[in-house]
């Protein structure tokens, strides 16, 4: 891959051939989509670089004493070679960006291959093709988020931990000295929080676009325009806050900065500027001088950038990878506007001549953008459609052949989680046949279980998993617990030799799908279900049969009628647990491919701004199309689901499974069913169980139960680009 570097010592830019990073466990390796240059912190880095060794001596006097300490410790020729090592070596540049997860790491569950991410810090998120990120320096892209936009989120976070230091309040009165790009998005941020912002640059164009991102007045420093400004919004007073964004060695900020503050003001120091703080206009105002440490709690802390240890929610409100979700949010909103800032996007290939138009004062940006191969705009290398992979069901050998029970034995149970959705309509089924035996019900808390035991007759309870998977006398695992360990679970079960019954989903991520093929062909068990239960519902059934074989392509609605969670559900937790829609789409696109006999081969998504709606095409291989809407904001007296076939001069027609026609040369209506809706649970144990009893296949192939996860896994890529999303078979 390639990366930009730079040589300290010679002052040498290039752009290397280096190898890919490594995706380690607790991150993710990232491929940029663009990368953001910081005219401040890189520009003086570059700067340096170009210098005399007596240059570069006089801007770093702090690494000057650490060499003389150096000397003193270990002598001159050890320090001699250590320092012209160091500085002899290519070092990288860039620390803001946003690219697309190549590879998911060991411990990451809160992103897939395929999501767009904002990433942060100068040994992450480098000016290259390719870096590893570890958990608390990423953060999701929100929906509809441009990736240039996003590019900037780590500078955002650095302005916004700056703001948070100054503590602004509603009605307050912000001075910004130095309106770069620190200081045009401290601007935006203070306006944004209720203050009112005068801005100080001795670039009048700089000024000009504060102005128009917020400001109510800017000016030169030494014009009397900024004073008066000042004086008119405070009555006299001074400014509650200033915000020194500037850099350089003058000391005219932090004396302009004592003279327009208020008594007892908060001066914020946020970039890297001269601070010989002027005693007495200091001490007789009683200023407050604070510092704001880069993008915010948790930066340079090894446990927290590298470990991923988080620091809790109430303790620490915003963390460095808090403060750049923020950010983020605050972009998709609209509250912040980062387009004005693009002064420049430039190929990547031509970075070396970007710094040197740069440096050399050719190129006058406020913010400047490498755009990286396959982004939009470059027309060498068209970006790739995206895709999610259907991984294909490897066997190994013929796997041995699941026994059948001997006559009368019956099918002996193990369920791994009792909620809500175990107790009410699983549970209910199995607990009145004859042929099944409930053996173990494992829950994580005692009294779940203790109640599951007495409410459904289980033999035993338990917590303990393994004492379960060990249990030879178990025949088939049942496991119902939340959405992110099924398939955890389902691995552990297949490879103890159980057949497995998985309420959906079977996987919220691409790697969690492939591991549990990779056990099925490790284990040779293929004995998997997955609770898809509306094809077993005997009205669809019926409604199938009516509407008989078609010989052309079909078109299929169906109409899910949500509704709101309830505050405080487990559903809301996405990040753990996944979406509404990955937990629960399953079901509609297996219906929807049942009905159309084949799998799909394309998806393609759009959602509504602010919230969860959403609007679901599946492509099918002879031409077909299903269309899932899954809404949230419908009424609640509407029923739940609907759905519409049309095909061949016919109508297949479901009504929430209450009832059900079918038009064509002949109409067909079911008779409204007088008990409560069966969506197929009962039909589906019955085929498990048969299964597991007689050793038959399973109810519905494996194939089948992939390519459904499959395409609902490919609902979030098609969300996060904006694009139909291939289905990728296997070859």
């Amino acid at each position: 891959m390639k990366q930009v570097v730079q040589n300290y010592k010679s002052g040498e830019l290039a752009v290397l051939d280096v190898p890919v990073p490594g995706c380690k466990p607790g991150g993710v390796l990232v491929r940029s989509a663009y990368s953001l240059i910081s005219t401040g912190t890189e520009l003086m880095k570059v700067s340096e670089a170009g210098m005399s060794m007596l240059g570069k001596a006089r801007s770093r006097p702090d690494q000057v004493a650490k060499v003389m300490q150096s000397v003193a410790t270990n002598g001159v020729p050890a320090t001699y070679r250590k320092v012209m090592g160091k500085l002899d070596s290519y070092t990288p540049l860039g620390y803001s960006l946003c690219g697309v997860v190549e590879q998911v790491g060991p411990g990451i569950d809160d992103v897939k291959v395929g999501d767009l991410v904002a990433c942060a810090g100068n040994e992450h998120a480098l000016h290259a093709e390719l870096n590893w990120v570890p958990k608390n320096l990423y953060a999701p892209v929100p929906e509809g988020l441009a990736p240039r936009h996003a590019a900037f989120g780590t500078v955002g976070s650095i302005a916004m931990q700056g703001v948070r230091r100054g503590e602004p309040q509603l009605g307050d009165v912000a001075l910004v000295i130095g309106l770069g790009l620190i200081g045009q998005l401290v601007v935006q941020l203070l306006t944004a929080s209720g203050a009112r912002v005068v801005g100080v640059d001795p670039d009048p164009a700089r000024c000009e676009l504060a102005e128009g991102l917020g400001a109510a007045a800017c000016g030169d420093p030494a014009s009397a325009a900024v004073a008066a400004a000042v004086a008119e919004l405070t009555d006299g007073h001074g400014v509650d806050q200033v915000y020194l964004a500037a850099g350089g060695g003058s000391n005219e900020p932090v004396e302009l900065a004592a003279k327009l503050c208020r008594d007892r003001g908060r001066v914020v120091d946020i970039g890297k500027c001269r601070l010989d703080l002027p005693w007495n206009a200091y001490y007789e105002k009683e200023l407050d001088v604070r510092f704001s440490r880069s993008y915010g709690p948790g930066r340079y802390d090894p446990e927290y950038e590298l470990e991923g240890r988080d620091y809790p929610i109430g303790y620490v409100r915003w963390t460095e990878r808090r403060n750049l979700a923020c950010f983020l949010d605050l972009l998709a909103r609209g509250r912040v506007d980062v387009e004005p800032l693009v002064s420049h996007i430039a190929d990547f290939d031509d970075a070396v001549e970007t710094y040197q138009r740069l440096k050399e004062g050719e190129l006058k940006a406020v913010a400047v953008l490498f755009r990286y191969p396959g982004q939009a705009g470059d027309a060498e290398a068209p970006a790739a459609a995206p895709a999610v992979a259907v991984p294909e069901v490897k066997r190994r050998g013929a796997g041995a052949a699941p026994l059948a029970r001997p006559a009368g034995t019956p099918v002996r149970l193990a369920f791994v989680g009792a909620g809500n959705y175990a107790t009410s309509m699983l549970l209910p089924h199995l607990a009145e046949r004859d042929a099944v035996a409930l053996s173990t019900v494992v829950t994580t808390t005692a009294l779940s279980a203790a109640n599951a035991k007495r409410k459904f007759g289980f033999a035993e309870a338990t917590t303990d998993l393994d004492a379960v998977l060990g249990d030879k006398s178990i025949d088939a695992v049942f496991v119902v617990t939340r959405h992110s360990s099924h398939a955890e679970l389902t691995r552990k079960a297949l490879l103890a030799g159980k057949a497995v019954f998985v309420e959906k989903p079977l996987a919220l991520t691409e790697d969690d799908l492939t591991g549990v093929l990779a056990t099925v062909e490790e284990s040779g068990n293929d004995r998997l279900q997955v609770g898809f239960n509306r094809r077993f519902a005997p009205l669809l059934q019926e409604a199938k049969k009516r509407f008989g074989a078609r010989t052309g392509p079909a078109s299929l609605r169906y109409l899910v009628n949500a509704g709101r969670l309830q505050h405080g559900s487990w559903y809301l937790q996405q990040g753990t647990e996944g979406s509404r829609f990955a937990g629960e789409g399953g079901h509609f696109i297996d219906t929807a491919s049942w009905l159309l006999d084949a799998d799909p081969v394309s998806v393609y998504a759009v959602a509504p701004a602010g919230n969860e709606d959403l609007q679901v095409v599946l492509h099918y291989p002879d031409g077909s199309t299903a269309t899932i809407s899954y809404v949230t904001i419908g009424a609640p007296s509407f029923p739940k689901e609907t759905l519409d076939l049309v095909a061949d001069g016919k109508v297949l027609r479901l009504d929430d499974f209450v009832r059900a026609s079918v038009h064509g040369p002949k109409k067909w209506v079911s008779s409204r069913l007088p008990k409560a809706r069966d969506k197929g649970q009962n039909a589906e144990l019955a085929a498990f169980i048969k299964a597991v009893r007689t050793g038959g296949p399973m109810p519905v192939p494996l194939e089948s139960l992939v390519a459904t996860t499959a395409a609902t896994l490919a609902v979030r890529t098609g969300l996060a680009g904006g694009a139909p999303v291939t289905l990728a078979r296997a070859r």
